[in-house]
């Protein structure tokens, strides 16, 4: 029996190892993931142009406020609003009723001290009377007729023309009306659209960039008759067709505001644009020799922006960039970059220093 157990045990023992010994293999760990696939691009320099834009205010060329020089009473209006005049043009007749009787006085005092000057003259001439009174009534002669000349002129500021080709604007007095050169309102303006001006306003650091963009002439001074053209964006949206020249910069800083004022001009032939309109400004600043880096290409790491550099053993590196100015893509850089710098262009947010990347044209 104890043979028979001795064999059994042994058989037992032979049966397993030829099931299970020889066809054990060693274990294995789990099988690493190949590189993820990644769109990178190659920096080029080139030149690039970005628009600022800037609200604007729209004036007429010339908004000339038309004020009586004399009171009185509007008699005549010989225009209406929204019309548009030639200089020289009557506007508003003003009742010269009082002027002209003031007028009439004056023109009999002329003529008393006219007469009282030929009466003495021969006297004079006589040696009847003294030369000093002839001389008194030639200068009350000459003072008659100075009064006479100042009516005279009243009567004519009666008669309102226009100084300048343009628009009539609102017209507040009406008929009846009793106007003069103290009263609150002008009797109406007189606005030349011929061409516009549109003003607008910057910071110190926006007028900095534009100073640094613009042509320069032999006087290192900002030569504005070589300033890059601008565009008009309307109030609806729309650019306006006709391009604009930059014609004003104020390089004084309003220490109050922290703002400097500019003023493009624009033509007007097709009397589209109006004063007292607003909209915005477009001023191309031209970047030479610099990079658009795409926004999605970047990150943010403490307040800084960085993309990630692909080495040549296709492992990827962050490097911080040096931005100057946004674009609707992205952002533009001048320098910090060697140019042929291949860049990663897509999932950056996931990338860490270090990682090997499959990189995809």
């Amino acid at each position: 029996m104890k043979k028979l157990s001795i064999i059994a045990i042994l058989s037992a023992t032979l049966l397993l190892s030829s099931c299970f010994g020889t066809s054990e293999k060693p274990a294995q760990g789990p099988v690493a993931p190949p590189p993820p696939s990644l769109k990178v691009g190659e920096l080029k320099k080139q030149d690039l142009t970005v628009f600022k834009e800037f609200s604007t205010t729209l004036e007429g060329k010339q908004n000339v406020e038309i004020w009586p020089k004399v009171a009185g009473f509007v008699q005549r209006v010989y225009v209406d609003e929204g019309q548009k005049i030639k200089k020289g043009q009557l506007l508003f007749k003003l009742e010269t009723q009082t002027l002209n009787q003031d007028a009439n006085a004056a023109k009999a005092s002329v003529n008393v001290a006219q007469v009282e000057v030929d009466k003495l003259r021969p006297l004079v001439e006589k040696n009847i009377i003294s030369p000093v009174q002839l001389e008194t009534a030639k200068a009350q002669l000459e003072q008659a007729k100075a009064s006479y000349q100042s009516v005279a002129s009243n009567i004519g500021y009666s008669s309102i023309t226009s100084p300048v080709d343009g628009y009539i604007g609102e017209i507040p007095f009406k008929i009846g009306a009793l106007v003069s050169s103290s009263m609150a309102k002008p009797l109406t303006t007189v606005s030349d659209v011929s061409e516009v001006r549109a003003y607008f306003s910057m910071n110190e650091k926006e007028l900095l960039k534009l100073k640094e963009s613009m042509p320069k002439n032999d006087k290192n001074f900002l030569d504005i008759e070589k300033a890059p053209s601008v565009t008009l964006i309307m109030i609806n949206g729309e650019e306006y067709a006709e391009p604009g020249k930059i014609a004003m910069i104020n390089t004084i800083i309003n220490s109050t505001t922290g703002s400097v004022t500019a003023r493009a001009d624009f033509n007007n032939k097709s009397n589209l644009l109006s004063s007292g309109s607003t909209g915005k400004i477009k001023i191309p600043t031209i970047f030479k020799n610099a990079y658009e880096i795409p926004q999605v290409a970047t990150i943010d790491l403490q307040g800084k922006k960085l993309v990630y550099i692909l080495k040549d053993d296709n492992t990827v590196t962050t490097m911080p960039i040096d931005i100057v100015a946004n674009t609707q893509k992205g952002f533009i850089v001048e320098k910090g970059i060697e140019e042929g710098t291949t860049i990663v262009l897509e999932g950056v947010t996931k990338l860490k220093d270090g990682m090997v990347i499959s990189p995809a044209k």
